[in-house]
């Protein structure tokens, strides 16, 4: 057998998902040098939370498809929306592809305000249901500037080249009433 440090494969039974591992010093090393860059394995309550939370991932993905596709479908029809980047929607350049490809189209949307930066942080500061933290894939929605927070080390004119103005808002949908979230969004409109 090839050493596994020369090929940098890990040998099958260093792959497997549950077990022990047991063997020579240099293929345990190999699986410590793995685990330093990779991560260890959960403590027994992260692990019963995460095995908790896959009974019901089917519904919140499926619910969040709907919810962020109705959200996408309301934000696009607003005067104060230049635009709405959503696969799920028909007026998505890559809608087509996206159809063929996913049964869904995930819970994540951005859209671009008509307003100056300042309104854009005004309007997610107006909501009261969502979140505003940089994050993703929680079951509460988070709304963020990436302007100010995922892009903030590009220069304004890199952020423009790869369309990111100062006014577009990236909303992560959770889990909470698709209606009561509509309405809290246009009522945040409103203060544009």
């Amino acid at each position: 057998m090839p050493d596994p440090r020369a090929t940098g494969r890990l040998p099958a039974l260093c792959r497997r998902r549950r077990g022990v591992v047991a063997g020579p010093s240099h293929l345990i090393s190999l699986l410590r040098d793995t685990r330093g860059v990779v991560g260890s394995v959960l403590d027994p309550h992260a692990a019963f939370l995460l095995n908790r939370g896959l009974k019901t991932l089917a519904l919140r993905v499926r619910y969040q498809n709907e919810s962020t596709l109705r959200i996408a479908q309301f934000l696009e029809s607003r005067p104060e929306v230049a635009r709405v980047n959503y696969a799920g929607l028909e007026s998505h350049p890559r809608h087509p592809r996206a159809r063929d490809l996913f049964s869904g189209f995930g819970g994540v949307l951005s859209f671009e305000l008509r307003a100056s930066a300042q309104s854009a942080d005004r309007f997610m500061k107006s909501t009261t249901i969502p979140i505003v933290a940089p994050s993703l894939g929680g079951v509460q929605t988070l709304l963020t500037r990436p302007a100010t927070t995922s892009h903030a080390g590009l220069s304004r004119e890199e952020r423009l080249n790869a369309g990111i103005s100062d006014g577009l808002i990236r909303m992560s949908v959770g889990i909470e009433d698709t209606d009561e979230l509509i309405e809290d969004l246009a009522s945040a409109l409103r203060t544009l």
